[in-house]
């Protein structure tokens, strides 16, 4: 018996209150995640019938009854979730701003979600939030192209960085950017320029260097890649010896962390920058504008993709429709500092 909060002496003797079984214990049992059982129950329609009567029937073994469909609580939510693949990396810092902003202006809160460039964790940290958001924004996200448009089916999708086909999604004009960069070196007599890759699955990386070698050709240049690295400063300074015996006279990086570092390294090994190698990072983010020297670099306007994004994925949460062909085109510029200059006489 249960008075005002306390348990009697009649119900302990009874033995302890037995827990409510969850979807989390049917899923264990099951060997399928959460959110597959939630699927089952809530949206049969987007589970094999195959595994629909494997889940029903665990979780008619060890007891389990669903609650009301999931879909209700997405429709009333006010939470939207954002995912980055490093939120130790500032690029992120001004799309975190614009989707916190823009949500805050029409009533909405911000779930965000730091993926650690997985996109493994990016998935399984997504399927959790699915039942509990009304939208999801994935800001540069490396799950595949299959899987980003399965997950579509599930709650309404926002990318950013990031184009897949039939999607929503709002991306910096890479192609436009990394032109203005090899012309700009192209302009201080660079032939021959190293482009120092991030993730192999990132669409950005691929992008940009495609890009790269289309504006190479134009040109006459000859462009050579090193890495995949970590898109951090100790992958910056881990492809140091890469990028010197490429031969290459200018360098652009696939983010101003990886272009910090690589500075740094050259600057411990008493080779100065611009003299002996220029370098071009991207995103122009708030360090790029602190090391020595101060970086060149082809600047995003991370805070409109944030608020873009997150205008567009209330929209669609909402019950609107895409009316575009890929992800919406925003320009990019280049932001000339210290770190490029003329080619030096080898």
């Amino acid at each position: 018996m249960v008075l005002d909060g306390f348990v009697t002496d009649d119900v302990r003797a009874s033995g302890p209150i037995p827990r409510s079984v969850t979807i989390y214990d049917v899923a264990e049992v099951a060997g399928v995640s959460a959110s597959t059982v939630s699927r089952v129950f809530s949206r049969p329609g987007r589970v094999s019938a195959r595994m629909a009567q494997h889940v029903r029937e665990v979780a008619e073994r060890i007891g389990y009854h669903a609650d009301p469909p999931e879909p209700v609580l997405r429709r009333n939510s006010q939470l939207i979730a954002l995912t980055v693949s490093d939120i130790t990396n500032p690029a992120y810092f001004g799309i975190m701003r614009g989707v916190q902003e823009a949500l805050a202006e029409r009533d909405r809160a911000l779930v965000l979600i730091d993926t650690q460039e997985s996109a493994e964790r990016e998935r399984a940290q997504v399927d959790q939030l699915i039942p509990l958001v009304a939208g999801v924004i994935l800001a540069s996200p490396r799950t595949s192209d299959q899987q980003l448009r399965m997950l579509a089916k599930q709650v309404p999708l926002m990318l950013i960085n990031r184009a897949a086909s039939g999607l929503a999604g709002v991306a910096p004009d890479n192609g436009r950017g990394v032109r203005r960069a090899i012309e700009h070196l192209a302009a201080f007599g660079h032939t021959r320029i190293a482009y120092l890759a991030g993730p192999e699955d990132s669409w950005t990386d691929g992008i940009r260097w495609r890009a790269m070698r289309e504006a190479a050709l134009e040109l006459e240049l000859v462009v050579v890649r090193v890495g995949p690295r970590v898109p951090t400063v100790a992958g910056g300074r881990s492809a140091t010896e890469d990028i010197l015996n490429s031969r290459a006279t200018a360098v652009l990086a696939y983010n101003d962390l990886m272009a910090i570092g690589l500075i740094h390294a050259l600057a411990a090994a008493g080779i100065r920058v611009p003299d002996r190698l220029s370098v071009v990072g991207f995103d122009n983010s708030m360090a790029a504008g602190l090391v020595t020297p101060a970086l060149t670099t082809v600047a995003a306007p991370m805070l409109q993709l944030g608020s873009i994004a997150a205008n567009n994925i209330i929209g669609l949460a909402s019950g609107a429709k895409w009316q575009h062909n890929g992800p919406i085109s925003v320009p990019m510029r280049l932001i000339v500092r210290d770190s490029t200059g003329p080619r030096p006489r080898l």
